[in-house]
Parts: structure tokens; C-alpha cells; sequence
């Protein structure tokens, strides 16, 4: 595999075990000191508190990211797509994004979500 694959292997296996709420799989992508920005929330701090928002805080209910595209170097990567699915009251949902992240020991310490809706 050539270095686009491999880095598009290591997204699509993270987006993967989020999709399918594989949490137990969360610790192999994230450093245990991750720090999580995402509009809406406070900053989620700590591996403990990332598992614990993904198994119960998260409003979504089911779905899968699709990604558009990504760039990954030795400590930031990047990433692009649309997630569809439906959230824990039944809602529809379709959003665009773009993740940033910054990356010790080839896990992710820092992650930024962006959301493609006016807000300013």
C-alpha cells in the first residue's frame, strides 16, 4: 500500500469503529489526553470523557461518515466528508464537516470538528 492509502486505511478503520459504536476500538486512535473541540460543546477532555460522550451524550443514534478526502503527516492530519444518519429522537441528519487533528505517538491528541452551516 502506498502512503495515500495507508492514510486513508487509518480514517476510514477510526470512522468505521465510530459508525458501528465499536467505543472499545476508540483507544486505538486516541491519545489518552485527547483533547475534542466540537460546536455545541464544551471541550471534551481525556479519553474517559470521549468514551463516556460517545456512548451516551452524542445525539446521534445511527449513521456513516463518508469522506471526501484527507491529508495526514507525522503529527496533523485532516479530513473532509458528509455524515447521514438519524439521531436519537428520529431526525434526520445530513451534515458536512472537516476534522483537523493534531497527532502524538500516532494517536490523536487534539480534534477539531467543523460543521458547514452559517454561524456568523
Amino acid at each position: 500500500m502506498n502512503a495515500p492509502d495507508v492514510q486513508r486505511a487509518w480514517f476510514d478503520d477510526l470512522f468505521n469503529a465510530i459508525d458501528t459504536t465499536s467505543w472499545h476500538e476508540l483507544p486505538r486512535f486516541f491519545h489518552p489526553q485527547v483533547v475534542y473541540e466540537r460546536p455545541g460543546y464544551a471541550p471534551i477532555v481525556g479519553l474517559e470523557e470521549l468514551l463516556s460522550f460517545y456512548a451516551s451524550t452524542r445525539i446521534i443514534a445511527e449513521g456513516k461518515h463518508s469522506l471526501e478526502g484527507s491529508l495526514q503527516n507525522d503529527d496533523q492530519a485532516i479530513c473532509w466528508g458528509q455524515f447521514n444518519g438519524r439521531s436519537k429522537n428520529g431526525e434526520l441528519l445530513a451534515e458536512r464537516f472537516a476534522d483537523a487533528y493534531r497527532l502524538q505517538d500516532g494517536l490523536i491528541k487534539q480534534r477539531t470538528t467543523y460543521f458547514f452551516r452559517a454561524a456568523i
